[in-house]
């Protein structure tokens, strides 16, 4: 079963594990360990944006940095499907959020847990959530 990571926390993991909660950080070791982690690749975009309009700064380039994250812990990327766009735009997700509507639907699409600490995202009842 795969565990779909948002992008909060990508950046908490990477970068302040401190604020991850108990729950989330055991999904994460245990995810690692059976390789069952993965991202939707607009968590990547969006880690990217935070980098050039610097609210995040890292000590690396911004593609060694994705990079990283994605090697620290062997997550998979998963691409924006047709389905996924659509189950997007469906209504089903009232987040505002485009990228946050993404993830959600992909989750949703794969049947996966998504780790957020986002609470819109916990609300919904479409998928479960971890944090």
């Amino acid at each position: 079963m795969r565990i779909i990571c948002d992008t909060n926390a990508l950046l908490f993991d990477a970068l302040q594990p401190d604020r991850l909660t108990d729950k989330a950080r055991q999904a994460l070791d245990d995810g690692e360990q059976d390789r069952s982690l993965a991202c939707s690749d607009i968590s990547l975009w969006e880690i990217a944006m935070l980098i050039a309009r610097q609210r995040i700064i890292v000590d690396a380039e911004p593609r060694v940095f994705l990079e990283a994250i994605l090697a620290a812990r062997h997550i998979q990327v998963l691409p924006i499907s047709p389905r996924i766009a659509a189950l997007s735009q469906s209504g089903l997700f009232p987040h505002g959020d485009p990228a946050d509507r993404i993830i959600a639907a992909t989750a949703m699409h794969y049947h996966a847990p998504l780790i957020t600490s986002d609470g819109k995202l916990r609300q919904l009842e479409q998928f479960a959530t971890i944090w």
